[in-house]
């Protein structure tokens, strides 16, 4: 039989190394992930490979005998379970079965309105790092310790049923190291109602366990944890780790697992999976593209999808999202035989191979139902999850994951829309597939074109669909909203129970916010861009231009503290606005196919595209349409603040890296002037690696236009009216320039913007999207034969613009190259935003400049007509005549 991790161990020299069921345990696939490349697939897990309910469920049981035996009665009575989404939530959930009377908790990705958060935590290698602890009882995780002096000497590590005790299937407490070390004052170590046991799927460097322990332990202290897993896969550096914990918070940690072994990765692993995994598929997409095409979802005669009323007990919790107690648990198992025949009266007689598919983190409440259609069935029933992890398929039986499913997720997640998988479903010959989802992810969604259940019916003969209320408890009161929090990768935070902490209490690390999307923030679409921002709204931060550069020239303040007055265009200036899109929308549209050519030639096909807010949120956006029209891919779009002088924002730079491959993010901004930014993103990318220790961000920008020479991507090097530039908010998503500033943007926080939702009447930022998107059909050909040139062509960085910068600088006495603002799009700035000296207009100069002389009529600024200019203008900003021209650093240029 071919093992199903040969076909990445032949091509990546990875070994699995283990007890003689290892293998019959664990598979090995490919992923896109920027920690590790490789991913261990569970035979027992039910997520990815379906397997039969009972094998799942009897996987998790038996490890919770085990703790219950190593426990002792007594222990296993006060014990509580907490398992980690997504994988280990039915898992968690079995093993409190087994342990008999433990009451569950898992952890979600799903914030829940009205229910207060009890902890969080960051897991480092995870596709979705972020977890949530919610429990309805907010005593589920505490626990009586008794006083500091009954820990000390109290520090051990078990491994209880790993190793060499551990192939039999039964813990060995007695050969646990640590496991008969005793309080020299006589006390018993070991508290009967102070143990929490923690649940994964596997455990290897332990770092996201070790850490909620650490965190739980200094709100919560506890004498003993137990630490369960299906793998024991720590690599012999890690192994010495777990009893150093153990020293170092003074109680004992033991380990349960079912198998025991560990990975060897030869050096540079993680490039080449990340190279194999590319080239798997752009190959698979080449087959596709070349091959007859798929039958897709929707097409031919529909297929109906037959809903079954479960009849749920009234108040019983889908699972352990707020905590499942042993009285929820005989509650259920009385109901499960009833729900299980509704289910079996509606399948098919001819139904051979019965699939129960889970949804995510509803992994118990599936499994349960499958469970009870073994025993009802004479089929053959099998039990598997969708999930949000992406993960390689690859058709070979040497390989874990065969074939997936796509489709858009359907519960309206926090951290917007994405894609969801369903593995090894399609081509399994399943006869019938249940489709077991709770009420929340019932939307339109899942019914859509697109959706799971369209996907899963060309496999399958029947699609059934039962639905379990998602359960909030009855006493959730409204959430208290707060300041955005973050934190690094691998951390842990429980906040405190208390109102205000103790002022000598150090406030430990907090999550990483989720992006900000429209329409709650910004007027763009959930699914064009997730802003890595925090609302500053309600916030007042603007002042007359005069005023705020006052402050800032005698304050010392820095531009970034503050806002200048949102700039009201009048009807001449907007129709100036329409005309000149009209005119360049065309353009435009060709400069965005040819710098999005050229990122997914150069980049990869799948580039994360990262815009500088704001001035490149509009053309990210309009990338990711030029992607999906012409290649049919949607490519994920972020935006960040980067200030002058400060840099960019390293909390997004962590959430990016939390969740995607650095080496995948594609910086976009709107256009170069004289490089300013590109230098600045250039430094702050390597300060951030350095001091975070993250690498492979590549601090290159893509624009859409480089009249200054500055940069390697581009979509056109010349210098003209790019309309976007011509009004603030109103064509950016009604979204302010960014702010940083000290009382507003603590050191876990992204930086800040405001949402300017009273100019929704004014506002023109899809009426810019869709007149440019209209217009990419036509200009298809120019941008084949564009890319075709730019691909080929010498396109290093010429910086020509800053020779002419450090030129007009001098001849006109300024002597700073910060108050000479090249280019339309940055001259359209100073007149917006600042207090302008003068203009030069370049000789002959049309209607790429007529929104620059109505402005500069308005303002009164003078406009000079000069010859040899490498830009078609620049804005000139002196201080001598202004009050707050700001330098490099963005505070206040004295004159000279």
């Amino acid at each position: 039989m071919v093992w199903s991790g040969s076909w990445v161990a032949e091509r990546l020299g990875v070994e699995l190394v283990g007890d003689a069921e290892l293998r019959e345990l664990l598979g090995l696939a490919l992923r896109r992930n920027p920690k590790r490349a490789h991913l261990l697939v569970s035979h027992v897990l039910g997520k990815h490979v379906p397997q039969y309910p009972s094998v799942v469920y009897g996987a998790g049981f038996q490890l919770g005998r085990r703790v219950r035996e190593l426990l002792g009665e007594a222990g296993a009575r006060h014990a509580v379970v907490l398992g980690y989404a997504e994988t280990a939530t039915g898992l968690g959930h079995a093993v409190a079965d087994g342990l008999g009377t433990a009451p569950y908790l898992h952890s979600t990705r799903r914030p829940v309105a009205g229910v207060a958060r009890a902890g969080g935590f960051e897991e480092s290698h995870s596709h979705a790092t972020s977890h949530l602890l919610l429990p309805e009882d907010p005593d589920l995780l505490t626990g009586d310790a008794g006083d500091a002096g009954d820990v000390v000497g109290a520090g051990g590590a078990g491994d209880a049923g790993t190793g060499d005790a551990g192939t039999d299937g039964t813990a060995h407490p007695a050969d646990a190291t640590g496991a008969d070390l005793a309080d020299p004052t006589g006390a018993d170590p070991v508290s009967a109602d102070a143990v929490l046991v923690l649940v994964d799927d596997e455990f290897s460097t332990g770092n996201t366990v070790l850490n909620t322990i650490r965190a739980l332990h200094e709100r919560y202290p506890r004498n003993r944890y137990v630490i369960v897993a299906l793998a024991d896969m720590r690599s012999p550096a890690d192994r010495g780790r777990l009893a150093d914990f153990a020293a170092e918070i003074g109680a004992r940690v033991d380990l349960v697992a079912r198998n025991a072994g560990t990975v060897r990765l030869p050096d540079g692993v993680l490039e080449k999976g990340q190279a194999l995994v590319a080239a798997e598929e752009a190959a698979q997409d080449l087959a596709q593209s070349a091959g007859p095409a798929a039958p897709q979802p929707g097409s031919g005669a529909p297929r109906p999808c037959t809903r079954v009323d479960l009849r749920w007990p009234a108040d019983l919790p889908d699972g352990g999202r707020h905590g499942f107690t042993p009285e929820h648990r005989a509650r259920l198992e009385a109901a499960l035989p009833a729900m299980a025949d509704r289910i079996a009266a509606e399948l098919d007689d001819t139904a051979r191979r019965v699939l129960v598919l889970g949804f995510e983190e509803l992994m118990y409440a599936p499994l349960r139902l499958g469970t009870a259609l073994e025993d009802r069935l004479d089929a053959e029933v099998r039990y598997s999850t969708t999930t949000r992890s992406p993960v390689l398929a690859v058709d070979d039986p040497g390989y874990a994951i065969r074939t997936r499913l796509v489709f858009p997720a359907h519960d309206d997640p926090a951290d917007g829309p994405g894609a969801r998988y369903a593995y090894n479903v399609a081509g399994a010959g399943f006869d019938a597939v249940v489709a077991v989802v709770d009420s929340t992810a019932d939307t339109p969604g899942l019914h859509a074109p697109d959706g799971l259940l369209a996907r899963l019916a060309p496999h399958t003969g029947q699609v059934l669909l039962a639905v379990v209320p998602s359960y909030v408890p009855a006493d959730a009161t409204p959430a208290v909203s707060g300041p955005s929090t973050a934190s690094v990768p691998s951390t842990a935070s429980f906040p405190s129970p208390v109102p205000s902490p103790s002022p000598d209490r150090q406030e430990e690390p907090r999550m990483l916010s989720e992006p900000l999307r429209g329409p709650a923030f910004s007027s763009y679409a959930p699914d064009e861009v997730g802003w890595l921002l925090q609302d500053l709204s309600d916030t007042e931060l603007e002042a007359p231009t005069e005023e705020r550069e006052e402050a800032i020239q005698s304050g010392g303040a820095h531009y970034a503290e503050s806002l200048p007055v949102e700039y009201q265009p009048s009807d001449q200036y907007q129709d100036l606005f329409k005309a000149a899109l009209d005119l360049s929308a065309a353009r435009i549209a060709r400069a965005v196919g040819a710098v999005t050519e050229t990122v997914l030639a150069e980049r990869g096909p799948r580039p994360v595209l990262v815009s500088l807010a704001r001035a490149g949120t509009p053309v990210g956006v309009l990338m990711r349409r030029w992607a999906r029209h012409r290649h049919g891919v949607d490519l994920p779009h972020y935006a960040v603040s980067i200030v002058r002088g400060r840099g960019i924002d390293a909390n997004a730079l962590r959430w990016l890296a939390a969740h995607h491959n650095p080496a995948d993010v594609v910086f976009v901004d709107g256009w170069t002037g004289k490089g300013a930014i590109t230098r600045e993103l250039a430094a702050a990318i390597a300060e951030f690696e350095e001091a975070d220790g993250t690498e492979g961000f590549n601090p290159e920008i893509a624009v859409l236009a480089d009249p200054g020479g500055c940069v390697r991507t581009y979509g056109t090097r010349e210098d003209f009216l790019i309309p976007s530039a011509c009004l603030n908010s109103t064509v950016s998503g009604l979204i302010s320039r960014t702010v940083l500033r000290s009382d507003l943007v603590g050191p876990d926080d992204f930086h800040g913007a405001k949402f300017y939702r009273e100019l929704a009447g004014s506002d023109v930022s899809g009426h810019f999207l869709d007149t440019v998107a209209d217009r990419f059909g036509e200009v298809a050909d120019a941008v084949d034969a564009d890319a075709k040139e730019l691909l080929t062509a010498d396109r290093a960085p010429t910086w020509e613009g800053w020779a002419a910068v450090e030129r007009i600088s001098e001849e006109y006495g300024i002597h700073d190259v910060n108050l000479v603002k090249p280019g339309v799009g940055e001259t359209t700035r100073v007149l917006l935003r600042r207090v302008p000296w003068k203009i030069l207009a370049k000789r002959g100069a049309g209607a790429d400049l007529e929104h620059i002389r109505l402005l500069a009529e308005q303002r009164g600024v003078p406009v000079e007509e000069v010859d040899d200019l490498p830009y078609t203008c620049v804005g000139l900003i002196h201080p001598k005549y202004t009050r707050g021209a700001t330098g490099a650093d963005g505070k206040a240029v004295e004159s000279k």
